[in-house]
């Protein structure tokens, strides 16, 4: 029973909050990188990239470039099988999604609200990445509704750095 909850759990820095708080920093492995993309322009289609700079407002070259929450944005590799299924396609490639950097090997949305690094940039997640309504012309009819809940994460930029595929995805 040593992982039992103490009685006086609702001190500060104790208890439930503190053993909730460890769990939350802890993650079996650190995740890598798959796929690196930018936009070059409004509804262009995205350049895939085997290294990318990440700079304060986001990825170098991507038209959507600006400081702020939504810097970069991240998918799930573990989720494009599942897209594909829910989609009834054969693949569903990473450059039909418009994000910027599919992940695999940790769970993107325990990334949310904390600092983590991608390569030799530092990010925090900011919150989940919502499906657009181009997911009905990428994926077809009910593209939308299969994202939903499976559409990454976004992230603002807490240090400038260079990424590259392979690259390890820290806390």
């Amino acid at each position: 029973m040593g992982d039992s909850i103490p009685a006086n759990s609702h001190a500060p820095g104790r208890g439930v909050s503190a053993q909730l708080d460890r769990m939350i920093a802890q993650f079996p492995q650190a995740g890598q990188v798959e796929w690196l993309g930018v936009r070059l322009a409004r509804k262009a289609e995205m350049v895939a990239s085997q290294s990318v700079i990440i700079t304060a407002s986001g990825l170098e070259g991507d038209h959507r470039a600006a400081p702020g929450k939504r810097a970069v944005t991240l998918i799930q590799a573990e989720h494009l099988p599942m897209l594909a299924a829910f989609t009834g396609m054969e693949n569903v490639s990473p450059s039909l999604l418009r994000r910027n950097i599919v992940i695999s090997g940790i769970n993107l949305l325990a990334l949310r609200k904390i600092e983590f690094q991608v390569g030799g940039a530092t990010l925090k997640g900011t919150g989940p990445c919502a499906p657009c309504s181009r997911m009905e012309q990428a994926l077809g009819k009910g593209g939308f509704n299969a994202m939903r809940g499976h559409g990454g994460i976004t992230a603002e930029v807490v240090a400038e750095g260079a990424v590259r595929i392979g690259d390890s995805v820290l806390v």
